[in-house]
């Protein structure tokens, strides 16, 4: 099992940018594929970015690709989410999430979950 601790989240202005950190702990960061994900109000947990073990790939959900970047650190065992652009509808809370899984994609296939950092956005 590996922990995970998001922090970063706060209000911003629309048009603004955050950077979201997750930091690891517990067992070997490096060995995880890390995911990005997001919770509004009412709403299911969806998917929003991911990067395998290496950083060789990144994948992104089709509402966030050209504003959202995610990248990490395996020698600080962190992960980041860079957001630009803010929108209101990105209001929600950010979650991290750790797997082995190649569903990087599918909120299922992530074990290990930080406890999320709330991100709003104001018009």
């Amino acid at each position: 099992q590996v922990q995970l601790v998001e922090s970063g989240g706060g209000l911003v202005q629309a048009g603004g940018s955050l950077r979201l950190s997750c930091a690891a702990s517990g067992r070997t960061f490096s060995n995880y594929v890390m995911g990005w994900f997001r919770q509004a109000p009412g709403k299911e947990r969806e998917f929003l970015a991911a990067i395998t073990r290496s950083s060789g790939n990144t994948y992104y959900a089709a509402s966030v690709k050209s504003r959202f970047t995610v990248s990490r650190d395996n020698a600080k065992d962190t992960v980041y989410l860079q957001m630009n652009s803010l929108k209101p509808e990105d209001t929600a809370v950010y979650y991290c999430a750790a797997t082995t899984s190649i569903r990087v994609s599918q909120r299922s296939a992530y074990g290990d979950w930080g406890q999320g950092t709330q991100v709003t956005v104001s018009s």
